[in-house]
């Protein structure tokens, strides 16, 4: 990985480090495929059980697109009569938040400081977000001319409602951390100097529970926001006999008989 995207497996949990403290985080090319590549690393990755993504520094988990190098590549695409700057939406974003919404283990964002455009893509896109008391959030896209992109468009409105998205996509504002929370974006705040003990706190508690039952929550949340109730049904009569299979499920029906904590095995 790049010094730009710091990437850790330990004990089944894959930590991914947005690390351009001094820009805020914003994502230039590097650290764009960097990043993509890391989440990829991690989805793929039978080792991993659990994903925490956070950001170094304590202004910014990522305040979106790196704008000094996008101009200067809207000023190349001019030269050459291409198009290629936009193509980051397809190359890179788009990989970004599929592989985090859709890898079969949970996901956790710390939030830090400033989440923009699409560094608020990434945040919604994770399955629970620890976010400081000092963090906030902006879709800022309008701002810049720009419509909505990160997956911002479907997960948005499915965590606050589509009135209130159309709202923050139509006049960007800072959201503060407090709001956030009130609205449903943020699962959880805690003081800024606890941020990243207690962001890792929840991602390791993930991390040693039942994986193949989270997948299946994963994939059933996910089905169910597009699908009549029996089809929601049917979905969930598949995913509850494939968890019923799992060694995790008899290891924690024997751990109840024994009145015992469950030692999960992730399988």
């Amino acid at each position: 990985m790049a010094d730009s995207v710091l990437y850790d497996v330990t004990d089944g949990l894959a930590t991914i480090t947005i690390n351009r403290p001094d820009a805020m985080n914003a994502m230039n090319t590097e650290a764009k495929v960097a990043l993509r590549d890391a989440v990829r690393a991690a989805a793929g990755d039978a080792a991993v059980r659990a994903v925490l993504l956070t950001a170094a520094g304590d202004r910014a988990f990522c305040v979106g697109q790196d704008l000094r190098e996008h101009v200067q590549n809207l000023q190349a695409d001019r030269e050459t009569g291409s198009s290629l700057t936009m193509a980051t939406v397809s190359e890179h974003y788009n990989p970004i938040v599929r592989a985090l919404a859709e890898m079969p283990k949970p996901v956790v964002a710390g939030v830090n400081g400033v989440a923009a455009g699409a560094g608020f893509g990434f945040a919604l896109a994770a399955d629970f977000r620890v976010v400081s008391e000092t963090a906030s959030f902006n879709t800022s896209f309008a701002g810049v001319a720009l419509t909505a992109d990160s997956g911002v468009s479907w997960t948005l409105p499915r965590l606050i409602g589509a009135s209130r998205a159309a709202d923050l996509l139509l006049f960007p504002r800072s959201v503060k951390a407090q709001e956030a929370y009130e609205l449903g974006i943020a699962n959880r705040l805690v003081p800024a100097q606890e941020l990243h003990a207690q962001a890792e706190a929840v991602a390791r508690t993930l991390a040693a529970g039942p994986t193949v039952a989270y997948a299946a929550l994963k994939e059933s949340l996910a089905y169910g926001a597009s699908h009549s109730l029996a089809d929601a049904l049917e979905r969930e009569d598949v995913l509850q006999t494939r968890a019923g299979a799992s060694e995790d499920h008899g290891i924690a029906v024997q751990a109840f008989l024994a009145k015992q904590p469950p030692v999960y095995l992730g399988r």
